[in-house]
């Protein structure tokens, strides 16, 4: 049978009628919407009775080894080198086989049960509207009923586009999100050579003046990467920001400049390029084009500061002096 739950909510993996302590294989399979196959697989032993539920039971060996009641999702590869999963269209959810073959060989043994597992991104009730709103592209979830709800503003990283996959999400625990999209998205940049908050500004008064669903006084921003380095500069630059939730993002400006109105945040000179290259085991390694000693950071006072800043000035991205 298809059972329905969304991604971030977890599943529970049982399997009954085996034998007494039956060696067993469990194997996931979802295919991406691109096309590339993302498979994982573990060993296992029923118990006495002839059950087995990963909840209880530790994994013997496979693409994880120890107790992981989901690890058949997570631990999920690609059959193509350096494909990452990604979620591109929330309205359509990832579709997950589950095999449980005899033995201990995934690619060999005896198919004894099969399942299939959707996995949604659209909880029930949440709602998606498209925005064009003067220069702004972005998608709005709202939660069901009528509001007003907590704000908040979701940003990626490099690469650009419109990701809506935890905005979606999101929305299912009861906020209005908005996965904005600010490069290599239709009308957009298709650079980030420099980025220019009023942009943002003008998406912030949207969600939280103009739209009029979301609570005061400001939103939370949720940015990850390039998006945390964002987030950062909104936070200290604009209005309407009252939260701010930085994944892996830089506490520098890093591979583009920032600017608002006529101040810019600028790379940090010198700037320390790597140069990256994938090995065939698909690791990176990097090498320095500059040596360490060469690369000091340079202090800056906040643009929050009692200081009046310059007009004009290219202001370093560390803080303290």
């Amino acid at each position: 049978g298809t059972s329905l739950i969304c991604w971030d909510q977890p599943v529970r993996i049982a399997v009954c009628g085996l034998v007494s302590e039956q060696p067993v294989t469990l194997q996931a399979s979802l295919r991406y919407e691109k096309g590339a196959l993302f498979r994982a697989h573990a060993r296992y032993r029923a118990d006495a009775g002839g059950e087995l539920d990963l909840e209880r039971v530790p994994a013997l060996g496979g693409s994880f080894a120890r107790l992981e009641p989901v690890g058949l999702i997570w631990a999920v590869e690609p059959d193509k080198p350096y494909w990452r999963l990604l979620k591109r269209d929330v309205q359509m959810p990832f579709v997950v086989e589950l095999e449980v073959l005899d033995g201990y060989e995934p690619d060999g043994g005896l198919l004894l049960a099969r399942a299939l597992h959707e996995l949604h991104f659209m909880p029930s009730g949440v709602r998606r509207v498209p925005v064009r709103e003067g220069r702004v592209w972005a998608t709005l979830f709202l939660p069901p009923g009528p509001g007003p709800y907590p704000g908040i503003m979701d940003l990626f990283g490099l690469g650009g586009g419109l990701l809506e996959y935890r905005a979606s999400l999101l929305a299912g625990k009861g906020f209005a999100v908005m996965a904005l999209a600010y490069y290599n998205h239709d009308d957009l940049p298709q650079s980030v050579d420099t980025l220019h908050l009023e942009y943002f500004e003008e998406a912030v008064n949207y969600l939280l003046i103009t739209l009029r669903l979301v609570k005061g006084p400001g939103i939370g921003l949720l940015g990850i990467s390039k998006g945390g380095e964002l987030s950062l500069a909104m936070s200290s630059f604009l209005k309407g920001i009252t939260a701010a939730v930085i994944i892996n993002g830089s506490v520098a400006v890093v591979g583009a400049n920032i600017r608002y109105k006529d101040e810019t945040l600028g790379l940090t000179p010198p700037f320390c390029s790597l140069w990256v290259r994938m090995t065939t085991t698909g690791r990176a390694s990097s090498m320095l084009m500059r040596p360490l000693n060469a690369c000091r950071p340079m202090g800056r006072k906040s643009p929050r500061s009692s200081v009046t800043q310059k007009r004009g000035t290219t202001l370093s991205p560390h803080t303290g002096e």
